[in-house]
């Protein structure tokens, strides 16, 4: 039987692990953001993380035990040339700018050329506009990002990680995409080589499967191998 890969929940069976990645510039609140969905904690002096940091929960998802491996970056240019590699494997990212600082915005372009060149290709994208609490000091309209978001195919939300409003939907949106993605990998895999150990995202380091995905819903657009 796979097990969790070692980060706590050691009596726990965990079916699936996607590792989410976390990136944006610095102080726009990614740290705060992977708190309050971590441990529901959020800290007015956070400091700036140096290098890379990582928090896991697990969580169920259509009746499968889900641990969320979230990877949290440094935004400062320093620490770029560290952490690109960590891209690989992640499943799902989330895009962060800080809605009082237009500037935090205007990079996010960059910052998905950088993901989208270092990802899988199929990873699960969310953009957000963090620090929603401060509407009074808002620089980025919603409707910029909306528009943005849609272009490039990208999830959106704005989030205020003081409030907590919208970290849980954000993270469950990413991992609840990133779920049926696999479900249909797996039914696919099932189906092509009668073996669901082998779908993978991204090559299998990241995602543990137990064996072939049950729950696949009834109607799917795969077609039945005979």
């Amino acid at each position: 039987m796979a097990s969790g890969g070692g980060y706590g929940d050691a009596n726990q069976k965990i079916d699936y692990v996607f590792k989410v990645v976390l990136i944006g510039d610095s102080a726009v609140g990614k740290s705060q953001i992977l708190a309050r969905f971590a441990r529901n904690e959020f800290s007015l002096d956070s400091k700036a993380t140096i290098g890379v940091e990582f928090q896991t929960r697990t969580l169920v998802i259509q009746h499968k035990s889900v641990k969320a491996q979230i990877w949290d970056t440094a935004g400062q240019e320093r620490y770029r040339a560290v952490t690109s590699a960590y891209y690989r494997g992640a499943l799902g990212a989330m895009l962060v700018y800080d809605i009082t600082k237009r500037q935090t915005f205007d990079h996010i372009p960059r910052w998905l050329e950088e993901l989208r060149s270092h990802a899988d290709k199929n990873i699960v994208i969310i953009l957000i506009g963090n620090k929603s609490d401060l509407e009074d000091q808002r620089a980025v309209p919603t409707e910029d990002a909306k528009e943005f978001a849609e272009k490039e195919g990208l999830f959106f939300l704005e989030t205020s990680a003081l409030e907590s409003t919208n970290v849980e939907n954000a993270f469950m949106t990413v991992l609840t995409e990133i779920f049926s993605i696999m479900n249909r990998k797996n039914l696919a895999a099932g189906e092509n080589q009668g073996n669901g150990n082998s779908a993978s995202l991204a090559g299998g380091k990241k995602i543990i499967i137990p064996g072939p995905a049950q729950e696949i819903p009834a109607k799917s657009k795969m077609c039945c191998s005979t």
